[in-house]
């Protein structure tokens, strides 16, 4: 593996610090959070055919470009917040590695060929795609600064990648509890990160992020604490009343353990052990809850598709 890695940090030192400034600002480590987007043809049982999933392959990588704009205007706007952050002074644009021009340059060519190449698949994934450059925009610029509508349009971005990998397939039996699912989880990853940042900064916090002056521990976590049990309930309902589950005598009711344990273990990450990263940074530095991500897949995989 090494050896492997090795060229590819010699060829990423060698790029102009600009264009590295520009990629790290495009935050391809969070693309995984684009995985949202397979959702509609896991669970509809067209993972294994071809057709379909490159079309799913290509709506991923659209939406890697496109929330990739979204990380581009977000830095833009907040670089001045950015600078006082004790980590995110230290991305390209704040610590001036990314000149602003580059990055409104980037900004604007990336939606555009997001766009244009998304109405080669389906004209439907074109108004997907723009109501979530839309609804972050709206974020970067206002929602953010909205207390309670901050973390709901976080939600919406991840039910958006959902019904992204929806509209350009032909599902037979995709289940909305699905979508309440994966809007659940988001809010609790992101009421979760919250909290976590709002202890981090502390009276630095509303200098920060605006939102901070109107939230407090109590609140979040009274928050965190019913998301949490409405996430949990509606996957296991969705486990319940999908048509595909039925199908396969509900045994998709054996995934619950992981997807509770799941949340206990990133519940013991914050409130036990402090971590402040963001969700998917977690996921790829805590074994534990990587290996019941991977546990999870494994056996809802072979649920759908070998039985």
């Amino acid at each position: 593996m090494e050896g492997v890695l090795t060229p590819l940090r010699s060829l990423w030192v060698t790029l102009p610090a600009p264009l590295r400034g520009l990629i790290r600002t495009m935050r391809p480590r969070q693309w995984t959070k684009n995985g949202f987007v397979f959702a509609g043809i896991m669970f509809d049982q067209q993972l294994l055919h071809p057709q379909p999933l490159v079309r799913v392959l290509a709506t991923f990588g659209l939406l890697c470009l496109t929330s990739s704009t979204i990380y581009l205007i977000n830095d833009v706007v907040d670089i001045e917040r950015d600078r006082l952050h004790p980590r995110k002074q230290h991305r390209p644009l704040p610590a001036g590695q990314l000149p602003v021009s580059w990055a409104i340059a980037a900004a604007v060519v990336l939606p555009i060929f997001a766009l244009v190449a998304s109405l080669w698949l389906s004209p439907a994934l074109t108004l997907v795609l723009s109501a979530y450059l839309l609804l972050h925009i709206a974020y970067s610029f206002w929602l953010k600064n909205v207390v309670i509508l901050d973390v709901f349009a976080i939600a919406a971005g991840f039910i958006l990648r959902v019904v992204a990998g929806v509209v350009v397939i032909d599902v037979s039996s995709f289940s909305p509890w699905l979508y309440g699912s994966a809007g659940l989880l988001a809010l609790f990853l992101a009421i979760g990160k919250r909290r976590q940042e709002l202890i981090m900064l502390a009276e630095n916090a509303d200098n920060v992020r605006a939102t901070y002056k109107d939230y407090n521990l109590a609140l979040l976590d009274d928050m965190l604490r019913m998301v949490t049990t409405g996430s949990v309930i509606t996957y296991m309902l969705y486990t319940i009343e999908a048509d595909t589950i039925r199908s396969n005598r509900h045994r998709m009711m054996l995934t619950i353990p992981f997807v509770i344990y799941g949340v206990f273990r990133y519940l013991y990450l914050i409130h036990v052990r402090g971590e402040g990263s963001a969700p998917d940074e977690l996921v790829l530095k805590d074994i534990p809850l990587m290996l019941d991500l991977v546990l999870w897949a494994l056996t809802a995989g072979a649920i759908l598709y070998l039985f």
